[in-house]
C-alpha cells in the first residue's frame, strides 16, 4: 500500500475512534444529570472496565507503529513537536501492556499525567498546522517546520490530529478502568489487583 492509502485508512480510523471518544465522554458527563445516561455509562464501565487497560495498550501500540511507519517507511522527517508526542506515547506501548498483564490498579495515576501532556502537545501542533500565522513556532526548526502538514485528509486529519485522538482514547480507557475499580469498591467485591492483599479472615 502506498502512503496515500495508508493515510486514508489511518484518517478514517482516527475519525471513528474520535467520534467514539466524544460519545463516551458526553455520556460520562450526562450521567451526572440523567438517569438514562447513568445507566448507559454504568453498562460501558461494566462491559469495558475489565479490559480497559488492554484497549489502551492496543491504542498505544497502533499509534506507535503508525508514527514509525511515517518516519521509517514513508521517510517523513518528524518535527520537534512530533518528537515530543512520541516521547509521551512510546513508553505506553510497553508499560500499559505490563500494567494490563499485572492488572495494575494504579494505572490511571501513573499514566494520565503524561497522556494529558501528550494530548496538549498534539492539540497545539494541530492548531499550529491549521493556523500557522496565528501561533508561535519557536520550538521548531526552519528545515522541518512544525506547521508543515505532511498528511491532510478530508481537510481535517493530520498526523498530530491522529496522535491527539490516540491520546484521548488512551485517556478514556484509563478513566473507564478507574471507574470500574471504584464500582468494585462500592459493591464490596474483592479486587485481585497489584498492591491489594487479601484480608485475613476474622477469628
Amino acid at each position: 500500500m502506498n502512503l496515500n492509502t495508508v493515510s486514508t485508512f489511518f484518517a478514517l480510523g482516527a475519525l471513528m475512534i474520535g467520534a467514539a471518544v466524544i460519545v463516551v465522554a458526553a455520556i460520562a458527563v450526562l450521567a451526572r444529570f440523567s438517569e438514562g445516561a447513568a445507566r448507559i455509562w454504568e453498562s460501558i464501565v461494566i462491559s469495558a472496565g475489565p479490559q480497559a487497560l488492554w484497549l489502551g495498550w492496543v491504542m498505544a501500540v497502533i499509534a506507535t507503529l503508525g508514527s514509525l511507519y511515517y518516519s521509517e517507511v514513508a521517510d517523513l522527517v518528524p518535527c520537534t513537536l512530533c518528537w515530543y508526542q512520541r516521547i509521551a506515547m512510546y513508553p505506553w506501548a510497553i508499560v500499559l501492556g505490563i500494567m494490563a498483564w499485572n492488572r495494575e490498579r494504579f494505572a490511571a495515576r501513573y499514566t494520565l499525567p503524561v497522556v494529558i501532556i501528550g494530548f496538549g502537545i498534539s492539540t497545539y501542533h494541530y492548531l499550529l498546522q491549521r493556523f500557522p500565522d496565528a501561533l508561535p513556532e519557536a520550538a521548531c526548526s526552519a528545515t522541518v517546520p512544525c506547521s508543515a502538514a505532511y498528511i491532510w485528509k478530508f481537510d481535517l486529519v493530520s498526523i498530530p490530529f491522529m496522535a491527539g485522538v490516540s491520546f484521548a482514547a488512551i485517556c478514556t480507557t484509563l478513566l473507564i478502568h478507574r471507574a470500574w475499580l471504584a464500582r468494585l469498591e462500592e459493591d464490596g467485591e474483592p479486587r485481585t489487583m497489584v498492591g491489594t492483599e487479601p484480608e485475613e479472615p476474622s477469628r
